[in-house]
């Protein structure tokens, strides 16, 4: 998310550096540059003209301190006010009621509403060490509860039948009363969706809301659908209270247009957002981190937040471990590493969050895609456990068997080897002393220019 915005301010935001001072006249231009930036994101108009009138007198007549240009000043006013406009800080979830603590869904039909029940059954179970119990009270889909059911057992929660004989207020007061028998912590409700707000839907989810009474109310939005995803949302919040925002298909979305309106719209927190399609795939919002994404800063604490969660420190402890001992790193340790960049989802997810990567040119991009990786594993499988462990064997009529059971080409297969052979080097060069240093330097010759001691982009 945020890539076109990201790219049409990093251009902008360079033509203010280089003045002794902030003024109305050399930042004018700016400002009519990053409004249009903010315009073909999608982000509404309101929000926009808030926005520009608040860096406006924020920057008009600041006075550019020893340490920093001008240009940086006015980034710094930038990012504060885009903060400000999400939200300023992440908004947890409030489950500190008497179990169960009940939280409701809402949302258009497609939003992805189910998926974020499971996703975020996943998130409460894992990181917040909840037991959860999830219900769908959507009698209209009889395959929306079978999906829940399918993903309940995919993320190993609880899941209370029901079905579309049923009226969804007995369904959902009897999940309730069962969690309440089970001792419980978190009830996750899915409601139904339609295609578009009706009255019939919204008189409905009004009586389930005032029957189960729950502690949380998330709005599901597709973000794909930019400023109307923020005036969906205040539809809903003008029929139900509303505590907060589920933000889905982020990945898909290169605008960011929803997430920077739906705060100013509908005065309603965005908590979550989606960022795939796998059940792990939702992050809590935090408006700092995604202000420093759009400005190309990188969001280093997610990334740190992911490695934790998501790599296997065993498994990565036993490879330092091997390396260290001078054992060598093989083609397996290497199938391992693309094994654990998939579990964080995929090279470009990681590299998203680092600072600069804005700046990475399209065929470095396309070179780390997912489909380039699921081509290596399938390289590496198609390898015999000797070849594996040797590569230097791998010749001539072993790459044109290798190429054929992989699929791929023998220049693949060349490829491969040759990044294999160099991140070996800076393996070697990690044993002894100095060691992090002397691979942070062959890292460096790899990498395009400004990637690595640089930091973010120069303004």
């Amino acid at each position: 998310m945020f890539e076109n915005l990201q790219e049409r301010l990093g251009k902008t935001l360079k033509n203010i550096s280089g003045r002794g001072r902030l003024t109305e006249d050399n930042i004018k231009d700016t400002l009519r540059e990053v409004r249009m930036a903010f315009l073909e994101a999608d982000v509404a108009l309101p929000v926009v003209r808030e926005f520009v009138k608040q860096v406006k007198e924020r920057a008009v007549g600041v006075e550019v301190t020893k340490s920093l240009s001008p240009g940086q000043v006015f980034i710094k006013i930038v990012r504060e006010e885009l903060e400000k406009a999400m939200g300023e800080a992440n908004e947890e979830l409030s489950l500190n009621a008497q179990p169960p603590a009940v939280v409701m869904m809402a949302g258009l039909q497609g939003a992805g509403k189910t998926t974020s029940v499971a996703k975020l059954a996943k998130f409460l179970k894992e990181r917040k060490k909840k037991s959860v119990l999830v219900v769908s009270a959507d009698v209209y889909r009889p395959a929306a509860i079978k999906q829940l059911e399918t993903l309940a057992t995919e993320v190993d929660v609880g899941f209370f039948p029901s079905d579309i004989s049923q009226k969804p207020v007995d369904i959902a007061t009897a999940a309730i009363s069962h969690a309440k028998k089970k001792f419980i912590d978190v009830v996750l409700v899915d409601t139904a969706g339609r295609l578009h707000v009706d009255s019939d839907m919204m008189d409905e989810i009004k009586d389930l809301h005032k029957a189960i009474n729950p502690i949380e109310t998330l709005f599901v939005v597709d973000a794909m659908t930019g400023q109307d995803a923020a005036n969906t949302a205040k539809a809903f919040d003008e029929a139900l209270p509303l505590t907060g925002v589920i933000l889905t298909k982020t990945d898909g979305d290169a605008r960011g247009g929803a997430a920077l309106s739906i705060r100013h719209i509908t005065g309603k927190p965005i908590k979550f957002m989606g960022v795939g399609e796998r059940t792990d795939a939702l992050e809590p919002f935090h408006p700092d981190r995604i202000a420093s994404r759009i400005l190309g800063m990188g969001d280093v604490l997610s990334l740190i937040e992911e490695v934790e969660m998501k790599v296997d420190k065993e498994q990565a402890a036993k490879v330092a471990e091997k390396v260290f001992k001078g054992a060598g790193f093989t083609l397996d340790d290497f199938a391992d590493q693309l094994k654990q960049m998939k579990n964080m989802g995929g090279m470009m997810s990681m590299l998203d969050k680092l600072p600069g990567m804005a700046n990475l040119p399209d065929a470095v991009k396309g070179q780390m895609g997912d489909k380039t990786f699921v081509q290596m594993e399938a390289i590496i499988s198609s390898m015999t456990k000797q070849e594996r462990a040797r590569p230097e064997i791998i010749k001539g009529s072993r790459k044109k068997r290798i190429a054929a059971g992989s699929g791929t080409q023998v220049q693949e297969i060349n490829k491969l080897l040759k990044q294999f052979t160099q991140m070996q080097k800076m393996m070697k060069k990690m044993k002894g002393k100095g060691g992090m240093q002397k691979m942070m330097r062959g890292m460096k010759g790899m990498l395009p220019p400004g990637m690595m001691g640089g930091g973010g982009p120069k303004f």
